[in-house]
């Protein structure tokens, strides 16, 4: 299966410029293209993952992939998809954030392999140096007001309000993919379906400027999930990449928590499997939806692809630990990730009673509770029943000194914190 074949079969396709012509240009010829990444946040989430990992599909299919970091773009704030202006940056923090998305971008593509490296660029390079009088003689005389204002980005915000700094973001945008074009001869820029607006600018401004000039414009599609909910929002939060945000454990939960409707769909999208892989995966969703095999299989992929073997091996030690109650086998690292968002209660102090201690936390509202609940075998401590009223917990207790698991009943959980 050719490139864009694989992309149409993967649905990773929203819109093309010219479909017929970067079909013909990828058959041949190696082909820089770009995508684009605002540091808006010291880490990316994974709604940017999708444009990631098309970039590495493209690079395996012997492209060239850039990922641009928008040291310059970030300090203005894009328009597209917002419902109101973005709070500006300090231009330090906008530069370490760049820092650490461009480690991370650093980890899905090959910056080694011979025939096509990857590269990382910042815009900062070529719009920080640029002067108010050249940007807007040069690079703004080529943008009409009506085309501008057309765009469904600048559309979107004309009731509620948008600054002429948010408004301007087209055209650097578009001077990126003029740059882009002239120094790398990059002449493919990919990016999320709210990017169409700009990408086009990138293309007229290419067309205005340089002779015969051959550039094509690819938009991924937005994910979605069938409940209607935002994709990559849990209740706990956004799924970031970066390991101290969404640890590995958390990672592979909102993955193996994939509705059966949107399973096959984030394979086909998020992982490198084969077709044949896929539609096998499909069949097992049909015919033995409780095994959730394509739930695993993608959990597994997409966790070790973030995060590499060693924590995706981590993330499923936690889940069957959890699932069987064998809390005791895991490490004090592990505990803090499976329990990171239940309720804590920190002691300082050496031996406890139980019974006391379930009250002072909270776990139970009154001693005659806690007796009860011991008596009825609803207590359980680093996963093994106490039904003991007198038991002392000691050092022995603590799991690496530093927490004791209690369980109510079947599924709510407590963490003992020692100070």
């Amino acid at each position: 299966m050719d490139l864009l074949k694989e992309l149409e079969w993967r649905g990773l396709i929203n819109q093309v410029t010219d479909h017929e012509g970067l079909e013909e240009l990828l058959s041949e010829e190696k082909v820089s293209l770009y995508c684009g990444f605002d540091p808006t946040a010291d880490s990316l989430h994974i709604g940017s993952l999708l444009p990631i990992l098309t970039l590495r599909r493209f690079q395996l299919a012997g492209h060239r992939p850039i990922a641009l970091v928008g040291g310059a773009t970030g300090l203005i704030g894009d328009p597209s998809g917002k419902k109101s202006e973005r709070s500006l940056n300090e231009k330090e923090v906008v530069q370490q954030w760049s820092e650490k998305i461009k480690e991370q971008l650093s980890r899905f593509l090959d910056f080694d392999v011979a025939d096509n490296p990857a590269k990382i660029a910042n815009n900062y390079e070529w719009i920080g140096e640029l002067d108010v009088i050249s940007f807007l003689r040069d690079v703004g005389k080529n943008f009409g007001l009506n085309y501008m204002l057309a765009k469904e980005s600048v559309q979107s915000r004309i009731e509620t309000g948008i600054s002429f700094t948010e408004f301007s973001y087209m055209i650097l945008q578009s001077l990126d993919f003029l740059k882009l074009y002239q120094n790398e001869n990059c002449k493919l820029q990919i990016g999320g379906s709210d990017q169409w607006g700009n990408i086009t600018a990138g293309l007229e401004l290419i067309r205005k400027t340089e002779e015969d000039a051959k550039a094509f414009g690819l938009t991924i599609p937005l994910v979605t999930k069938a409940d209607g909910t935002k994709f990559g929002k849990t209740e706990s939060g956004t799924i970031w990449l970066d390991r101290e945000k969404t640890s590995p454990y958390e990672f592979y939960q909102f993955w193996i928590n994939t509705d059966d409707r949107d399973v096959i769909k984030y394979l086909k999208y998020f992982t490198f499997l084969t077709k044949e892989e896929i539609e096998q995966l499909e069949k097992e969703v049909q015919t033995a939806p409780e095994k959730r095999a394509a739930q695993k299989a993608l959990a597994e992929e997409v966790t070790k692809l973030v995060h590499g073997e060693e924590a995706l091996q981590q993330a499923i030690k936690i889940s069957e630990a959890l699932f069987s109650g064998s809390i005791s086998e895991l490490t004090a690292d592990e505990i803090k990730q499976g329990f990171k968002d239940v309720p804590s209660f920190e002691y300082e102090g050496e031996e406890v009673s139980l019974l006391e201690l379930l009250v002072m936390s909270g776990i139970v509202s009154s001693k005659r509770q806690a007796r009860e609940d011991l008596a009825n075998g609803a207590i359980y401590v680093n996963g093994e029943r106490v039904q003991d009223v007198n038991k002392i917990l000691t050092r022995e207790d603590r799991i690496e000194g530093q927490f004791t698991v209690i369980r109510r009943g079947k599924k709510k959980y407590y963490l003992i914190k020692y100070k």
